[in-house]
């Protein structure tokens, strides 16, 4: 049992490492969101450019999750086997250089084939930073050090919305505003693949920064913690537990890449240009990092993961039924800050539940193969919001279907995570 002495230094040694290390790997996740989702951006132009129909960009989109889902689990693998500093790095240079060369399809298959060697090149960051966070920070603060680094993936539009409805605006060279666009944004995560040979450690023992007495305390902090259940990869396939919470995680999904990737063209319908449409997209993000910063204190602080999980992802069924039912623009854009904030905060949270159940060879692999069957909502969301836009000439039947998904996952978090974690601390 580790002393109240060292467990105050830990507590201020994580803190400092927290600093240390959240930025840069929300940095990271600012730049790969960015890559994922500026094609919603620049599909304000490309559509009409490349005579793309709504089905075909729903599709072309969302296949990007496919490769995700495929190459996942390996990639988690290979992080623990190789270490996080040299394999975020060929991830964060691989996606920035297909990112960049989706400047240049032609038609929908091109589209779909550089959409999904995006997914395949990208998988396995999102898990792995996951992952990589069990190496550092007991599972008691995790809820709060997920929730700064998930802060990254609103904080991609915060930023990325205003500076890709500018760079609409640009064409020279043969190329038109949304091909720069994807050229100009592949390039920080370049940058970020460089600079992860130093800024990312493999873990607290590989740490420059620390000294020996402060490797020391971690490792005896981190093996104070209750074990995981699971270790081996055969034993983790064999659980339940994973399975079943593959449900919430997906319905949670399914909803948050159906808004984003077609949240654009839904303010630009209300009669926006491209520009304004950056910068009232970025608006609901910025709320929704607040959010999912507030659930996860208070998650740490209770100690009570499932109902805040629900409670966050009723919010956003509310936000996103809103979105379309009202009709004064006010309303419209109070309805999706909630349906981003509370989509945000449910999935920041619920990472929570997994991490503490495994450890080892079944945290890299069960991490991974949660979020990758997850991660198919990436590819029906977008796609179902693209049906129901076609078959309808609107928004209002995909976004309340993606309203349904979230109450799905309100129910079954409640019913699953109290049932399995009745009090994950």
């Amino acid at each position: 049992m580790i002393s109240d002495t060292n467990h105050i230094a830990s507590d201020r040694i994580l803190a400092r490492a927290a600093w240390r290390l959240i930025p840069f790997m929300a940095l990271m996740y600012v730049v790969s969101f960015l890559d994922r989702v500026n094609i919603s951006f620049a599909a304000l132009t490309m559509n009409q450019d490349l005579g793309f129909s709504q089905k075909a960009f729903g599709f072309g989109a969302g296949i990007f999750f496919w490769g995700y889902f495929l190459f996942e689990v390996p990639s988690n693998l290979m992080l623990q086997k190789v270490g996080a500093r040299l394999w975020m790095c060929r991830i964060c240079v691989t996606w920035g250089l297909l990112s960049m060369l989706t400047a240049f399809v032609r038609d929908p298959v091109t589209f779909s084939i550089a959409r999904f060697l995006l997914g395949a090149a990208e998988a396995g960051l999102y898990p792995g930073m996951v992952l990589y966070m069990t190496y550092w920070f007991p599972a008691s603060t995790r809820a709060r050090f997920i929730a700064l680094f998930l802060a990254g993936v609103p904080l991609s539009v915060v930023i990325g919305g205003p500076i890709s409805g500018w760079l609409l605006g640009m064409s020279g060279h043969g190329l038109q505003g949304w091909q720069w666009m994807l050229i100009l944004e592949g390039i920080p995560s370049l940058a970020c693949g460089i600079a992860t040979l130093w800024l990312l450690p493999d873990g607290p023992g590989k740490a420059k920064w620390l000294t020996t007495d402060e490797k020391r305390i971690v490792a005896a902090r981190l093996a104070d913690e209750p074990p995981g259940a699971l270790h081996g990869l055969m034993e983790m396939l064999k659980d339940k537990r994973i399975w079943l919470l593959m449900i919430p995680d997906f319905s949670i999904v399914i909803a948050l890449y159906g808004l984003n990737l077609w949240q654009p063209q839904m303010i630009k319908a209300l009669g926006y240009t491209n520009i304004e449409t950056g910068f009232i997209v970025a608006l609901p993000y910025l709320l929704a990092m607040g959010a999912m910063v507030a659930l996860g204190w208070s998650s740490d602080r209770t100690g009570e993961r499932p109902g805040h999980v629900a409670f966050a992802a009723l919010l956003g069924a509310a936000g996103m039924a809103g979105a379309v039912l009202f009709h004064n623009h006010a309303l419209v854009f109070a309805s999706l800050c909630l349906a981003c904030s509370g989509i945000y905060a449910a999935l920041a949270v619920f990472w929570t539940l997994p991490s503490s159940l495994l450890r080892g060879t079944a945290a890299a692999a069960g991490l991974a193969l949660l979020n990758s069957f997850s991660n198919l909502g990436g590819f029906f969301g977008p796609y179902l919001m693209g049906w129901a836009r076609q078959a309808t000439g609107n928004f209002t039947l995909g976004m309340l279907l993606l309203a349904g998904m979230l109450v799905v996952a309100a129910a079954a978090v409640v019913l699953i995570g109290r049932a399995l974690f009745p009090r994950t601390a």
